[in-house]
């Protein structure tokens, strides 16, 4: 189980890092319009909040990866179900104030995450 366990909090940061990558490189660019259904004006127009987003969606991998590479089980395990809680969370605010989408591809992989680190 501890193995199934690190796969999917590897799996949510591996998605954030991509989100990352979507909000602060492709944003404006016919992959971020698709992803997010934008419109190249608005895209163009929004690029500047888009990859102050990505930074954040990067700090939430950064500290999924933290927790992955912890050595100390006790304090990895920690780390690890406050950044998965921290996507919940985003995930959940997203879905409120953007896209319902957003609670399937961001929390409820976290959630799924935070489960199999829970019963590990």
């Amino acid at each position: 189980m501890a193995s199934v366990a690190l796969i999917l909090v590897g799996l949510v940061a591996a998605l954030h890092i991509y989100i990352m990558l979507l909000e602060v490189l492709w944003w404006d660019s016919p992959r971020g319009h698709k992803a997010f259904g934008l419109t190249p004006d608005f895209a163009q127009q929004t690029k500047v909040l888009a990859i102050n987003q990505g930074v954040y969606n990067g700090f939430l991998a950064a500290g999924l990866i933290w927790g992955l590479l912890q050595p100390d089980p006790a304090f990895a395990w920690q780390i690890q179900m406050f950044f998965l809680a921290c996507v919940a969370v985003a995930g959940i605010v997203g879905a409120v104030t953007s896209s319902r989408k957003i609670l399937f591809i961001q929390t409820v992989p976290a959630v799924i995450a935070i489960i199999a680190v829970w019963l590990v």
